[in-house]
């Protein structure tokens, strides 16, 4: 039985002989069921419309998405450690050349995903590559296809690899995570941080929200609590979700983005931010 795939969020079911009725990932208020309704696909239709593209985000660490895109349309990062390669956040279409290409670089001990946006096919992922996919608890209820590869963790933070540490921020979703690497950006750090701190289009500032594609947006606590997460870390540049969102002097720029978001939701909306 094939796996029904989500056409909207790209998030893989339990195999079933039939597809699911509903995608309880796009009916939350934070995704969205498009206008044409609830479609679906399979691992084999994705195959015939989609190939994966690589591209070298920072030495040590490789960008991998698909062309055209599938579902939201992020990018999965893998970082080399030398206790093995971890792959952050997921991305839905995974191929006979994938397999090749991921196996021919070591594979993957581990799948660490931000939220459940990005879970995509992430128990093909794992048995393709005897992966444990770990996921923070409180967003437990949002899996779709349950595996025992799949392991909840509890608590603030979690420690992957030397230098490599999950962060729990919330906001986006409760078990909302970051990856901080503290080899990254010649030693200054990286964030891996997927939808939970995101790179705005000007790209001088990051934002926050509890809705990307609906506009809610967070609470103050809310963000205040993912500024104060992050503080004690040092981090040079800060990877978001897509190509192209990498930022440099990123803990300034966080602090900077925290300032400004937090002057906007607490006031009358009248005053011009810089």
């Amino acid at each position: 039985m094939p796996s029904y795939i989500c056409e909207a969020c790209g998030v893989g079911f339990t195999p079933s002989d039939k597809p699911p009725a509903n995608c309880p990932i796009c009916e939350d208020p934070r995704q969205y069921v498009p206008p044409t309704g609830q479609q679906w696909t399979t691992m084999e239709g994705l195959s015939r419309r989609s190939m994966n593209a690589w591209k070298l985000v920072e030495p040590g660490l490789l960008g991998i998405g698909s062309e055209p895109k599938i579902g939201i349309g992020q990018r999965a990062l893998i970082l080399a450690t030398p206790q093995g390669n971890i792959m952050w956040d997921c991305i839905t279409l995974l191929d006979e050349a994938t397999i090749d290409l991921v196996t021919a670089i070591g594979g993957l001990k581990a799948i660490a995903i931000s939220h459940p946006h990005y879970y995509g096919a992430m128990v093909d992922w794992a048995q393709a590559f005897g992966a444990k996919i770990l996921l923070h608890e409180d967003d437990a209820k949002w899996v779709m296809r349950p595996d025992p590869a799949v392991e909840f963790w509890q608590g603030e933070t979690k420690k992957l690899a030397d230098g490599v540490t999950l962060i729990r921020c919330g906001g986006h979703f409760a078990g909302g995570v970051v990856m901080h690497w503290a080899g990254g950006s010649e030693g200054q750090g990286s964030l891996l941080a997927g939808d939970i701190v995101q790179v705005v289009p000007d790209r001088t500032h990051v934002s926050f929200m509890r809705s990307y594609p609906n506009l809610l947006p967070l609470s103050a606590p809310a963000v205040a609590r993912i500024a104060k997460a992050l503080e004690p870390y040092e981090f040079e540049t800060l990877h978001g979700p897509f190509f192209g969102r990498s930022i440099g002097d990123a803990k300034n720029v966080l602090r900077r983005s925290v300032v400004r978001y937090l002057a906007a939701i607490c006031s009358d909306g009248t005053p011009e931010l810089e």
